[in-house]
């Protein structure tokens, strides 16, 4: 048994969920944030047998694509009395992390 953890974009975890849901998958879904942005992402768990994890990882991959998105930049530290002009800076957002750990033990009660 495996449980396999991927920490992916808001935006995308719907489509995700569906996805695993239409191949026989049950999911659990987590909101979470953090990384470099400080936005919205969310955290997925999938228990399935040894054999199954290249499908759920495929189905990740289909479902959690990187893209390219504008953000305006915020100095994190500034000093009393200085002026900062917000630009605009385009960074790669999207995609997934993913997780596949060893199950000891698992129980559906």
């Amino acid at each position: 048994m495996k449980l396999v953890v991927a920490v992916v974009q808001s935006e995308d975890a719907s489509g995700l969920l569906t996805q695993l849901s239409n191949r026989g998958f049950r999911a659990t879904r987590i909101k979470t944030a953090g990384g470099f942005l400080r936005e919205a992402n969310a955290t997925i768990f999938v228990g399935v047998e040894a054999e199954d994890v290249d499908t759920v990882v495929h189905t990740i991959r289909e479902n959690c694509t990187t893209r390219q998105q504008q953000i305006t930049a915020i100095p994190a530290v500034m000093e009393p009395g200085e002026f900062f002009l917000p630009y605009p800076v385009e960074v790669e957002v999207g995609g997934a992390t993913i997780f596949v750990l060893d199950v000891e033990r698992f129980e559906r009660v």
